[in-house]
C-alpha cells in the first residue's frame, strides 16, 4: 500500500517475496525477531539502501498474538482521512502482493451487489404479512419505517465504516479480532456463521412450501426430503460456479420479484381507503412476533462484509452499494404493504406467511397471484445462493487467519471456497428440520450475541485508534457512535428478553460449543494435528498516526 508520510516506503519490488507464500500460524509464534538476519525468505531479507535496512533495524517488533505476528521491513506511516473522504490507497501492506487467486477472479461490481445485499437482508415483502397480523395496520407500516432508523441504518453504517477499513473476506470476524482479541473474532464468526446456516435452512423449506399447493406430494415424507436435497445441492452448485455468476443471478431474481409487487400497487390505486392505514389496537399486539418479524426482515446488512476481498474497489463500491439497498428494501416492504392493507378489508388472522397471493389475487385476479407464488419461491432461491456465499466466504477468511485448518482457505477453479460451500451445504440439510418459527428465533438469538461483539468493536476501535485510516467514515464523532449503538443495543435486549425458555437454553448451548472450538482448535494447531497459516497475501491489520505505529491484532 502506498502510504502519506515523511519518508518513502519500501516498494514491493524490493522484497524478495513469493506472492503465494503462506505462513504457519505456529511458525509465526515461534520465529524470534532477528532485525539483523538477511536469509532468503527472512521479513526482512530485501534490496534496499542500508538506511532502509538501518531504520528496519531499529523498528520495534509488533506487540501481539505471537501465533498471528508478520514483522514488518518499513515503518506504516499512514495519516487519518478526514471524515467523509474516499482512500484509494490499495489495500496491500508494504512488502506484500496481491494474491494472484483474487487478482484473477473476476469482481463483482456495484449492481450485483447491492441485489446481493438485498438478498441477504430482504428478499422482498415475503414474510412481512405476520407484522400485520400480529399488530395491525398502523404499528406494521410504521415498523418498517421506523426500525430501520433504530436498526438497519446504524447497521449498515457500521458496515460500510468497518468493511472499507477491512476489506477482507473475514469480515466482522477481523473487525472482533482487532478490537477484541482473537479469542472474541473466533466467537463472533462461530455465531455468525451458525445464524446463517440455520437461516438458509429456511429456504429450501419455504420453496417447498410455495409448490405443494400445485404438487401435493412435496408436502411431507420421502419426496419432500429428496426434494430439499435436490433444491440444495442445485443451488450450493450455483455458488460453487463464481461470486460473479450468484451476484448476476441475484439481479435477475430481484427483478422478477420485485416487479409484481409495483403491478400490484398500481393496480390497488383505484381501490385504496387510507382509513383503512390507522387501523391500531394496542391491547391485542403480539409484540414478540411483531418484533421478531421486523428483526428478521431487517437485519443481516452486515453479512455482505465477508464479500470484501471479492469486490471492485470496495472502498467506494461498498458503501454505495449499502445506501442504495438500503433503500430498495425499505420501499420493497413499506409499498406492498401500503397497497394491501389499504385496497382490501382488514381482517388480521388472514394476515400470515404467504398471504401476499392471496392479496394479489383479491387486488389484481388470479395471473398476479400467480406471479406473485413464483417470485416467492424465485425469491427463496435468490437468499440461499446470496447467504450461501457469505457464510463460505467467511470460513475463507477465517482460515487465511489461521483461526481455522488451512484446508478452510481452498478455492476452487472458479475462485469460490470449496470447503466452506461444503461444511456450509451440509449445515443446511442437517438443520432443515427445524420449525419455522424455532427457525427464526434460533437464529434471531445467535445474530443479538454478534452484534453487540460488533458494536463493542465499532466503538473500541474508534476510542483507541481514531487516527487509524477510514476510507469511509461515519460522520460522526467518538461520542456519536457511541451513541448510534445504544439505540440498536437496547433493542438487542427487547429481543433476547421476548425468547423462550427452549430458544435460549439450544442458543446457549450454540454458544458454549464456541467457547469450547477455539481453545480446542488452538489445542490441535499447537500438536500439529492439522496445517494452520496466516495467508502472506494478506497485509497486517497496521494503523499509524505520525507519533507511533500500532497494530489491532492483539
Amino acid at each position: 500500500m502506498k502510504r502519506d508520510g515523511d519518508e518513502a516506503p519500501i516498494s514491493a519490488s524490493q522484497i524478495d517475496r513469493k506472492p503465494e507464500q503462506t505462513t504457519s500460524a505456529a511458525e509465526l509464534g515461534e520465529k524470534e525477531f532477528q532485525p539483523n538476519s538477511t536469509s532468503a525468505g527472512s521479513p526482512l531479507h530485501c534490496d534496499g539502501t542500508k538506511e532502509e535496512l538501518r531504520r528496519a533495524e531499529t523498528e520495534p517488533p509488533i506487540v501481539g498474538d505471537s501465533s498471528h505476528q508478520k514483522l514488518r521491513s518499513s515503518p506504516a506511516r499512514q495519516t487519518s482521512v478526514a471524515m467523509g473522504e474516499i482512500n484509494r490507497a490499495e489495500y496491500v501492506s508494504v512488502g506484500e502482493l496481491p494474491s494472484p487467486l483474487v487478482n484473477n477472479a473476476k469482481k463483482v461490481s456495484v449492481l450485483p451487489l447491492v441485489f446481493l445485499i438485498f438478498y441477504e437482508v430482504s428478499g422482498g415483502p415475503f414474510g412481512v404479512e405476520d407484522s400485520v397480523g400480529a399488530a395491525g395496520p398502523l404499528l406494521a407500516l410504521l415498523g418498517f419505517l421506523v426500525f430501520p432508523l433504530i436498526w438497519s441504518i446504524p447497521e449498515a453504517l457500521i458496515t460500510a465504516e468497518m468493511g472499507t477499513m477491512f476489506p477482507e473476506n473475514g469480515g466482522y470476524v477481523v473487525w472482533v479480532s482487532s478490537a477484541l482479541g482473537p479469542f472474541w473474532g473466533f466467537q463472533q464468526g462461530w455465531m455468525k456463521w451458525l445464524s446463517g446456516v440455520i437461516d438458509n435452512a429456511l429456504y429450501p423449506v419455504l420453496f417447498l412450501d410455495y409448490l405443494k399447493s400445485e404438487i401435493p406430494v412435496l408436502g411431507e415424507g420421502l419426496p419432500r426430503v429428496a426434494a430439499v436435497l435436490a433444491l440444495t445441492v442445485i443451488l450450493t452448485y450455483m455458488n460453487y460456479r463464481g461470486l460473479t455468476i450468484v451476484g448476476w443471478v441475484a439481479v435477475i431474481l430481484g427483478a422478477f420479484s420485485i416487479l409484481p409487487f409495483a403491478v400490484m400497487g398500481l393496480v390497488s390505486i383505484p381501490k385504496l381507503q387510507p382509513s383503512r392505514w390507522f387501523v391500531v389496537n394496542l391491547k391485542d399486539v403480539d409484540w414478540n412476533l411483531y418484533l421478531n418479524t421486523l428483526f428478521w426482515n431487517l437485519n443481516y446488512w452486515d453479512s455482505i462484509s465477508t464479500l470484501a476481498g471479492e469486490v471492485e474497489n470496495p472502498n467506494k463500491t461498498l458503501p454505495k452499494a449499502l445506501f442504495y439497498a438500503l433503500i430498495l428494501v425499505v420501499l420493497s416492504y413499506f409499498l406492498p404493504l401500503l397497497s394491501g392493507t389499504g385496497a382490501i378489508a382488514l381482517n388480521r388472522e388472514l394476515w400470515t406467511d404467504g398471504y401476499f397471493s392471496d392479496v394479489a389475487k383479491i387486488i389484481g385476479g388470479a395471473w398476479l397471484s400467480w406471479w406473485i407464488q413464483g417470485a416467492a419461491a424465485m425469491s427463496n432461491m435468490g437468499m440461499f445462493v446470496a447467504e450461501m456465499s457469505s457464510d463460505s466466504f467467511q470460513l475463507l477468511g477465517m482460515a487465511e487467519r489461521g483461526m481455522l485448518p488451512e484446508f478452510f482457505s481452498q478455492r476452487s477453479r472458479h475462485g469460490t471456497p470449496l470447503t466452506g460451500i461444503l461444511f456450509s451445504a451440509s449445515g443446511v440439510v442437517l438443520l432443515s428440520w427445524l420449525s419455522f418459527q424455532e427457525i427464526i428465533a434460533a437464529e434471531n438469538f445467535l445474530y443479538c450475541f454478534g452484534m453487540i461483539l460488533e458494536f463493542l468493536a465499532f466503538v473500541k476501535l474508534r476510542i483507541k485508534h481514531p487516527a487509524a485510516s477510514r476510507p469511509y467514515r461515519i460522520p460522526v464523532g467518538t461520542v456519536g457512535s457511541i451513541l448510534m449503538c445504544i439505540p440498536p443495543t437496547i433493542l438487542i435486549c427487547v429481543v433476547l428478553a421476548l425468547s423462550t425458555v427452549k430458544v435460549m437454553l439450544v442458543s446457549l448451548a450454540a454458544v458454549a460449543i464456541g467457547l469450547l472450538l477455539q481453545p480446542g482448535l488452538k489445542y490441535v494447531e499447537k500438536k500439529r494435528w492439522l496445517k494452520f497459516s496466516v495467508s502472506g497475501d494478506l497485509p497486517d491489520l497496521h494503523f499509524a498516526n505520525r507519533d507511533r505505529t500500532e497494530t489491532l491484532v492483539y
